[in-house]
């Protein structure tokens, strides 16, 4: 049976990132790999997840979103309260024995129920900003990021015995307190894997990759392209945009739980805030807008850089924008234009002809 070459081309960007996690892993086993890389392994995948779910609205949509972290911080508490929730759950004699005893099968639920939570803040967000368009979309979903992070600020969440109770003070609080307003969460479990943030990856690679190239993708592209065009020949705009918006949505959501999940310390609110979305969207741009593999090779380089560049003390923050400055002048020349356009081409049909490299 012949295969498209779209689908060979999804097999390919599968395997890729199999024989990466199959690297890291043999690195950490053998030793190699140096402590501080071995703590940016999680991080990594989640900015990746966060980078290619922003490219589904800011790329292959066309649509400026710059409140994505909102998205990643209504999956983070809710997935932690979730986990909670279900930690409350185990009977004391069956603390071996029960399902939920185990790390992974709470984070994955958890995961599960931060992709919803972040989904539905999705929906409510998108039904009145996705009726603008350029500047106004960036300025609105930045407010409702904003609005999100506040509300999140004065939340109170507790758990006890299996029932979970929210409140705007601490006061009357019952049993555990899980989220305790501005101060975050407390006694959060650090159960995030490297491995589950592989799986994550390929979830997100696996969503994306297909939706860009079904039937939907095209018509959300068709949408990016021309909404004139589109609205001409019967596809329902404000659908296909709904759809691209709510799935990046879920992605960030999923993706936060994994992020919070992974923090030994407090999770705050303040943690994701503008200068997180504004990080996440330089991912996009410096791998290329529309260009899934340049964001996830940025997204993992640029949160590695740091930690490489703590050798320079105070100048690397410094050191650290003047290479991005460096890469963005670089990949701009017509060489590179071309150079990109050759090796990581833009998937726009459902043949994976078309457009070139961002």
């Amino acid at each position: 049976m012949k295969l498209k070459k779209s689908t060979i081309n999804n097999l390919i960007s599968y395997g890729i990132v199999i024989a990466a996690f199959i690297i890291c892993q043999s690195m950490v086993s053998a030793g190699i790999m140096s402590r501080s890389l071995r703590g940016q392994l999680v991080p990594i995948c989640v900015y990746i997840v966060m980078a290619v779910s922003l490219n589904l609205t800011v790329g292959i949509s066309g649509e400026l979103s710059l409140g994505h972290a909102g998205f990643m911080s209504v999956g983070a508490f809710s997935g932690i309260v979730a986990v909670a929730w279900l930690e409350s759950l185990i009977p004391a004699d069956a603390q071996t024995t029960s399902l939920l005893a185990n790390d992974t099968v709470r984070l994955l639920l958890g995961m599960v129920v931060g992709g919803v939570f972040a989904g539905i803040a999705g929906v409510i967000v998108g039904v009145p900003v996705l009726r603008l368009r350029g500047d106004y979309l960036a300025i609105v979903t930045l407010a409702f990021g904003e609005i999100i992070r506040n509300v999140i600020n004065c939340l109170y969440v507790s758990v006890d015995s299996g029932r979970v109770y929210i409140a705007l003070d601490n006061l009357d609080m019952l049993g555990e307190i899980v989220v305790n307003g501005p101060a975050g969460t407390r006694g959060v479990s650090r159960i995030s894997t490297f491995a589950v943030g592989f799986a994550l990856v390929l979830f997100t690679l696996f969503v994306v990759l297909n939706l860009i190239n079904s039937r939907s993708g095209r018509a959300i592209m068709a949408c990016r392209d021309s909404r004139i065009a589109a609205e001409s020949v019967g596809i329902n705009v404000t659908k296909y945009r709904m759809m691209a918006f709510v799935t990046s949505a879920v992605l960030a959501g999923m993706a936060g739980t994994l992020f919070g999940l992974n923090l030994s310390s407090s999770v705050t609110a303040s943690k994701f805030d503008f200068n997180t979305s504004i990080l996440v969207l330089v991912f996009v741009v410096l791998g290329g807008i529309g260009n899934i593999w340049g964001s996830i090779i940025a997204a993992a380089l640029l949160t590695v850089l740091p930690e490489l560049l703590r050798e320079f003390n105070d100048y690397r923050m410094l050191v650290y924008a003047i290479v991005l400055i460096l890469v963005m002048l670089m990949t701009n020349t017509p060489a590179a234009r071309a150079f990109f356009a050759r090796i990581l081409p833009r998937r726009r049909g459902n043949d994976g002809k078309g457009g070139e490299a961002a």
